[in-house]
């Protein structure tokens, strides 16, 4: 039993490794000179370490208004996956009415459409409503309530006692009252996961941004850092660092909300 351990942990141990030593890598071409980052045979360790290139990140571009941008759609699009995604998961999972059981099945047939096939007829409604080169395309999709994210909270809503909702019904509370005041609060380590993978899904958007975005000035953090790779040109090092300082929000967010995320993703799939 423990040879099969040991076995366990050394794999896990390799294969983290395997996964953590480009990352690693990266980090080092961020501190490294033009000359140090082009060389052949490459040198792993930066000799010497170029802080400097962080700050000349700053200054030779509008990386500040890109983050603003980003942190604006991302916080928007958070706040609307959790509102109407918790929403229409009460209903399915705790209302009656009419198909219910059909009506999910659609939604969850949804989840097979991919994303790019969306695209075209959403350029088309945005544009018809004169929405185009503006930030909100980029985060009012959320708050139309997105599948994965009403299959997520669903599941969590279901597994929820109905003692707690009837004990609510006795007291006077209508549905939307037990909806606040029970089942939102049981359920913040679903809620988190939702919030981390809505998170990390907008931060990280490339297509829309790219297809609903022209103006320099309303670009994104990732379409941002793209453009200026020809403002780069000769110190391609300092795209490594911009490319690394985009990760760290959604590290502060995982890192903040982990044990909520692994109790969600845990519970995510029990009824």
């Amino acid at each position: 039993m423990k040879k099969k351990k040991i076995a366990g942990y050394s794999v896990i141990i390799c294969s983290s490794l395997i996964m953590f030593l480009p990352f690693l890598t990266t980090v080092f071409n961020s501190l490294k000179s033009y000359t140090q980052y082009t060389q052949f045979p490459p040198e792993w360790l930066p000799s010497p370490v170029q802080w400097s290139n962080y700050a000349e990140v700053w200054k030779l571009g509008s990386f500040g208004q890109y983050t603003m941008n980003s942190v604006i759609i991302t916080v928007l699009s958070v706040i609307g996956a959790l509102i109407s995604c918790s929403m229409v998961a009460f209903a399915f999972a705790r209302l009656k009415f009419p198909f219910k059981n059909t009506l999910f099945l659609v939604v969850l047939g949804t989840m097979m459409i991919p994303p790019v096939v969306l695209i075209i007829p959403q350029f088309v409604i945005f544009k018809s409503l004169h929405l185009l080169d503006t930030l909100t395309p980029l985060w009012i999709i959320e708050w139309l309530a997105q599948p994965f994210g009403i299959f997520l909270m669903r599941q969590a809503f279901l597994g929820i006692p109905r003692d707690y909702e009837e004990s609510a019904r006795l007291d006077g509370c209508n549905p939307m009252q037990i909806y606040w005041r029970i089942f939102m609060p049981m359920c913040k380590p679903t809620f988190a996961t939702l919030a981390v993978f809505t998170f990390m899904t907008k931060w990280n958007e490339i297509l829309s941004p790219a297809i609903f975005l022209t103006s320099k000035e309303n670009f994104t953090l990732p379409i941002g850092i793209l453009s200026m790779a020809g403002q780069w040109s000769g110190n391609e090092q300092y795209m490594v660092a911009a490319a690394l300082m985009s990760l760290i929000p959604i590290l502060l967010v995982f890192l903040f909300a982990e044990k909520y995320f692994v109790q969600g993703s845990n519970s995510a799939g029990i009824k």
